[in-house]
């Protein structure tokens, strides 16, 4: 559970692990900020790798990466079917929830299939910190834009809908993405929200956002609202965290 007991969500943009030759990948200054809200010495991690499709790998790189914490590891997989017989009662036992990124439309659909959506709720409503990249960043919020459906984005309108803002991610890294979200910002398809570069993670506690923080000294978030009929965008300064 969170530290003070409140809902808190880390969306992070991209970077959320480093380059690491023994294991593949390890936990960054982004995943270790989450874990310092869990308040826990001992925390329970519990990751999802729905976007990916629960591929074994990818699952064994989740462990490989998150063991390296002195933490509890957990996983839920719905492929072939759940792993467990009971994953609300999981996730509501958990102190920090990461989900990997990956196909948010994919995510999205299983989630709800199998009642993950409102188990996340009711966990989130009840202190269990959530985070997430990319696809694991954006299907907290009301929608974005996404290459599920192929590599030309496509807007995501359909989002869980826990904060009511839409969400950028990968903004400094791939150049679709800022255009889109502000046309759909703009028209109105999307509700105005916030965008986070690579390295840059948006902090939320309930439905409002803090603060942004990153490791990388350049990096940005920003705020996107609609503005007569098309966006405006203000740079927000991450809190620049210590590196590893």
């Amino acid at each position: 559970m969170s530290t003070d007991g409140q809902p808190h969500i880390l969306a992070i943009g991209g970077g959320t692990f480093l380059p690491d030759g023994r294991y593949g990948m390890t936990p960054g200054p982004l995943l270790r900020y989450a874990l310092d809200l869990t308040g826990q010495d001992r925390p329970r991690i519990c990751f999802l790798a729905t976007a990916l499709g629960d591929g074994v790998d990818h699952i064994a790189r989740g462990y490989a990466a998150l063991s390296q914490l002195d933490a509890e590891v957990s996983h839920v997989a719905l492929f072939p079917m759940p792993n467990l017989q009971d994953i609300r009662s999981h996730l509501l036992s958990q102190d920090l929830v990461y989900v990997f990124g990956g196909s948010v439309a994919n995510l999205l659909a299983l989630w709800r299939l199998h009642g993950v959506d409102e188990a996340m709720r009711e966990a989130w409503n009840e202190g269990v910190v959530l985070s997430g990249q990319s696809a694991g960043a954006l299907c907290w919020h009301v929608g974005g834009n996404t290459d599920s459906y192929g590599p030309q984005l496509r807007p995501l309108t359909d989002g869980l809908g826990f904060l009511p803002y839409s969400c950028g991610v990968h903004y400094d890294s791939d150049t679709q993405r800022r255009p889109l979200l502000q046309q759909l910002i703009g028209e109105g398809t999307l509700p105005g929200g916030y965008a986070a570069d690579e390295t840059v993670a948006l902090h939320y506690v309930g439905t409002e956002f803090v603060q942004a923080v990153s490791y990388g000294r350049d990096a940005g978030a920003y705020r996107v609202e609609p503005d007569g009929g098309g966006a405006k965008e203000t740079r927000l300064e991450p809190r620049l965290l210590s590196a590893m």
